[in-house]
């Protein structure tokens, strides 16, 4: 039987395809209808006008959902390895509220596009790729503290490394922003 195949460990996987396919579609609708430059647009702009927004949207809730589902499914998992320590239990249950919060984000992302509501925009970007990095970081937290017995050290390490990757992609992607736009009229301002 193979890996994905074994009880609920489906979702991740289920969660990572959709989500990335929510991106390539939308970003294919967005390129075919020459909505934006094909070269590295935003992945906001490839989901800011009709149809594309629309297959964005839609996806990306899915991708809400899948990611509800993933972390709660780790907060049991993680209480029921380890029942009776009180310091990874409370961790837990701040992982399990800031993983929901970052999904809350992506909900936001995917249904309040860039150039209508901005500020509502990035405040979901905020939610989603912020607090998703802090998530990151207490399940990193919680790996380490749950090793050699529980997890091994490799574990950790992987996730300490997306967790890095994840702060360097934040920043870069905040030190690009200034090439971003706040107007109303998108089609002018995604080439």
């Amino acid at each position: 039987m193979w890996w994905f195949q074994q009880g609920l460990s489906f979702l991740p996987v289920a969660l990572v395809v959709w989500s990335a396919a929510s991106f390539v579609f939308s970003y294919i609708t967005a390129i075919v209808l020459h909505h934006v430059d094909p070269l590295v647009p935003y992945i906001s702009d490839t989901g800011t006008i009709p149809p594309e927004r629309c297959l964005f949207g839609i996806m990306l809730n899915v991708s809400t959902f899948l990611g509800i589902a993933t972390m709660y499914v780790r907060y049991k998992q993680v209480s029921a390895l380890s029942p009776e320590r009180s310091k990874i239990l409370r961790l837990n249950k701040l992982g399990l509220t800031l993983g929901w919060m970052s999904c809350f984000g992506l909900c936001i992302i995917a249904n309040f596009q860039k150039c209508i509501l901005y500020y509502i925009h990035v405040l979901g970007a905020c939610l989603t790729f912020g607090v998703g990095s802090i998530y990151m970081l207490v399940q990193t937290i919680l790996s380490y503290l749950m090793q050699p017995e529980l997890h091994s050290k490799d574990i950790f390490w992987a996730r300490l490394a997306v967790f890095l990757w994840s702060c360097s992609s934040i920043l870069s992607s905040i030190l690009c922003l200034g090439s971003g736009t706040k107007t109303q009229q998108p089609p002018q301002d995604l080439h």
